[in-house]
């Protein structure tokens, strides 16, 4: 991952000045709840840091497209990547009380006048990716018994073989639904 560190100007000290960043994030592959997402391409992030006049707000956007693997089939899915930066950093002499229960909601101004805005960007792209990616919405995925890919033609499998009768649910197939 390349330098995100990104020097906030004396020029922004007054109150409502702000000024506009744009860059790349190197992000190969990111893993989350077990899934690994590749990005062969960087993702692109826009932001604006504002002076609110108590602290710094970074607002902007990271996208981009990336793949992995199909939750159901496990062939190739494309992912899509829009996500929110969010950052607010307080200045000096404006920090709230410390029973304030915003306190994690943001971080102190550091007095190196540099952000560090690798964790902005990762949780932007971490809270836009989806729980179970799929190739597709109707995806029909892989027979349970075989293996076989269902989305390119049924399997060779017997269907009265997935009849378990010690599964409390088999009742259910004896259900009629008809009136």
């Amino acid at each position: 991952m390349s330098d995100l560190k990104l020097f906030v100007p004396e020029a922004l000290d007054a109150s409502a000045e702000s000024a506009s960043y744009s860059g790349e994030l190197e992000l190969p592959t990111y893993e989350q709840g077990g899934i690994e997402f590749r990005f062969p391409e960087s993702l692109t992030w826009h932001l604006t840091i504002t002076n609110t006049s108590e602290a710094f707000l970074v607002m902007g956007q990271v996208s981009g497209l990336g793949s992995c693997d199909c939750v159901r089939c496990l062939e190739e899915a494309p992912v899509a990547v829009e996500g929110d930066i969010e950052g607010y950093f307080v200045l000096p002499g404006h920090e709230p009380d410390e029973q304030d229960e915003d306190a994690e909601d943001y971080e102190l101004f550091p007095a190196d006048r540099t952000i560090d805005l690798e964790p902005l960007l990762l949780t932007a792209v971490s809270l836009s990716l989806p729980f179970n990616p799929v190739c597709s919405d109707d995806c029909k995925g892989l027979c349970s018994k075989c293996g076989e890919n269902l989305n390119e033609g049924p399997c060779s499998c017997d269907p009265e073989d997935d009849v378990d009768e010690t599964n409390p649910f088999a009742v259910l197939r004896n259900l009629s639904f008809e009136d």
